[in-house]
């Protein structure tokens, strides 16, 4: 999405995540794990980079464990695609049984484009393909595009002053048969609007369905993610898409043959000392904070929420019985927390985001899709197990 540079995104010439996808030089903590570079550290140092880090003094999560399964792109495993360089990875099981990642910015070449560097077979978003979609097989072997993965959608990355359009994925499911796709579209982290897709040839081709104006809710319905549920509805939780503005959480539902109608998404609010549907503005379910990316399913007869945590760095879980149920007072799970590049291990990821939950997960083996960009040649998407949420 953003390469990470001190001083300008070589896509976009946004602003740099790195500032917000390290933890400091040498520390290495997590949830119940401690990396090699912590015990070097000194005392004080220690003080300092606990209140910091996931699972510190003041973090209310509770820690859980992660472990790494395999790297799912890279020049080994996605060049062939003439996709080396990809991140996000939202995965959807297709109806025909594989595993579509759809994925953001993507580029071929020997590096990420630096700044000032052209972006030269800049894409997104893109479908790369596991054609085993079991979530304890998976191994990307295609692309929708064969052997050079192609936009899925026409986004020609038009000017921006010194910047440049994209179109990022928040989020890809299928309801009855039909895979949907939400994209984010404008310079990235100031969207313009948000458009919304459909495809019934397992992601090959997409339809375009409607569009949401950026601003609307104060821009806190640009970052959707959909639970689909059993009871004829899909729940849907959204953020504002920017991870240096403070935003609230708010829920709609819609009915499942309505996805495409905007007019149809009922907002959920709190009104003369009381929650409903239909209210007529959608209140926040979960305070303020700002917020990365986030994913929302329907998985075991309960809900679960993951996210990109930004205060301290993480990527969490929470698990709950209905999408109305009072997030303020559930139990945050840590699963993934900052290291630097030297001293991964299990949950210690250098420069982590997504945290996408992957189809065929169960509480009991449960799978997510993380992203990592910490420089030129390290920017990817993985595949990382977590043992037994609660």
């Amino acid at each position: 999405m953003t390469p990470p540079s001190d001083e300008k995104d070589a896509t976009t010439g946004g602003t740099s995540r790195r500032r917000f996808l390290k933890i400091g030089a040498g520390v290495a903590v997590g949830a119940g794990v401690v990396g090699a570079g912590w015990a070097g550290l000194s005392q004080n140092a220690q003080k300092k980079a606990a209140v910091m880090t996931a699972g510190g003094p003041g973090d209310p999560s509770s820690p859980t464990l992660a472990t790494k399964v395999k790297n799912l792109s890279g020049p080994a495993e996605t060049g062939p695609f003439a996709s080396p360089w990809t991140d996000l990875g939202i995965p959807v099981r297709c109806p025909d049984g594989t595993m579509l990642f759809v994925c953001g910015d993507t580029f071929n070449g020997d590096h990420v484009p630096n700044p000032g560097e052209p972006a030269d077979d800049w894409r997104a978003p893109v479908g790369l393909r596991s054609s085993n979609g079991d979530v304890n097989n998976l191994h990307i072997d295609g692309s929708v595009g064969g052997g050079h993965a192609r936009a899925l959608v026409d986004e020609p990355h038009n000017p921006v002053g010194d910047k440049a359009t994209t179109a990022i994925p928040s989020d890809a499911f299928v309801v009855d048969g039909v895979m949907y796709m939400h994209l984010m579209r404008g310079v990235i982290y100031d969207t313009h609007h948000t458009d919304f897709w459909r495809s019934t040839d397992n992601g090959e081709t997409w339809e375009y369905l409607c569009q949401w104006p950026g601003d609307l809710h104060g821009g806190q319905f640009q970052q959707k993610t959909y639970a689909v549920a059993d009871d004829g509805y899909c729940y849907v939780l959204s953020t504002v898409f920017n991870r240096e503005v403070d935003s609230g959480m708010l829920l709609h539902r819609v009915r499942k043959d309505s996805l495409g109608n905007p007019d149809a998404y009922e907002p959920w609010g709190f009104v003369d000392g009381d929650w409903r549907w239909g209210a007529p503005a959608p209140t926040t379910v979960f305070g303020v904070r700002k917020w990365g990316e986030i994913c929302f399913r329907a998985m075991d007869g309960k809900y679960v929420l993951t996210w990109l945590n930004m205060n301290p760095l993480s990527i969490r879980s929470m698990v709950f019985p209905l999408p109305t149920a009072d997030l303020t007072k559930t139990l945050e799970q840590t699963m993934i927390v900052p290291s630097d590049p030297a001293h991964e291990a299990a949950n210690l990821v250098a420069s982590p985001y997504g945290g996408f939950v992957v189809p065929g997960s169960t509480f009991g083996n449960f799978h997510i899709i993380v992203s990592q960009w910490y420089n030129s040649t390290n920017y990817r998407i993985m595949q990382y197990k977590v043992n037994m949420l609660s």
